[in-house]
């Protein structure tokens, strides 16, 4: 999908689901990669030494990216220990729990808003003030579906969120453009293999989704780590501001 070599990587959220997929498919194509977790610490150490066997060079950091001085830290060392940072894609996120609207609480909701739309918000600010002083880099975002349908049962907070990131992607993008630095983001809809629908979906509503998509299964993290790879790479180099929903025709109506 696009030769990244000698290229470097952050990928928040690193280590498992789409996030470990994406890492693995950006090593592939060349580039080094410094992943980011939270409570994954296994996950971490075993992509790291999947991406090191691909012959490409990789960090691990426990981080907490709503903090803006963890976030400071994390770009700051990876940038010393692999060199400038080319590629950064903000896949860190979550939805915490499913609730009803009238019934989610204000902590709730600034929760959700702070690891979804605030942690992308300080790692593309870090990563950009480093970016804009070289005019080059790519920027990708993880939305959802939900910012596109609305969520399912008790996601208004978290489709909020994920609407929010669409919309400062394609602020972003026009923002930081002119500098020669791309922004786009990728929104899947049900990716099996995934803590989210392991934790936060039930098999009755995989299936019902499955049922509802036009190409009749669920979608890997793979698929989005082929999208986040494309993305980043000199192939799509005329695209920006765009959000690539990857839901297998879900999101036709």
């Amino acid at each position: 999908m696009g030769d990244l070599s000698n290229r470097i990587a952050l990928v928040t959220g690193g280590a498992s689901g789409i996030g470990r997929a994406s890492s693995l498919a950006l090593a592939r194509a060349g580039a080094d990669i410094a992943l980011t977790y939270y409570t994954a610490a296994d996950e971490a150490r075993s992509a790291v030494a999947e991406i090191e066997k691909l012959g490409r060079r990789a960090l691990s950091f426990k981080a907490d990216m709503t903090d803006a001085a963890v976030v400071e830290r994390v770009v700051a060392e990876t940038e010393e220990k692999l060199g400038p940072i080319d590629i950064l894609f903000t896949n860190a996120g979550g939805i915490l729990k499913r609730v009803r609207s009238v019934e989610a609480t204000l902590d709730l909701w600034n929760q959700v808003f702070a690891i979804n739309v605030t942690s992308t918000f300080l790692a593309c600010q870090a990563v950009l003030k480093r970016m804009e002083k070289r005019k080059r880099g790519v920027i990708v975002t993880m939305s959802s579906l939900a910012a596109f349908s609305g969520g399912g049962p008790g996601a208004t907070h978290y489709a909020a969120s994920k609407g929010a990131i669409v919309t400062y992607t394609r602020g972003l993008a026009r923002e930081v453009g002119p500098l020669g630095i791309r922004v786009n983001g990728v929104a899947p809809g049900l990716i099996g293999e995934t803590r989210f629908h392991e934790l936060f979906n039930t098999p009755q509503g995989r299936a019902g989704a499955v049922a509802g998509t036009p190409l009749g299964r669920e979608g890997t993290p793979e698929d989005v780590a082929e999208a986040v790879v494309w993305l980043a790479s000199d192939r799509s180099s005329f695209i920006t501001g765009e959000t690539i929903q990857i839901n297998g025709g879900a999101g036709v109506y």
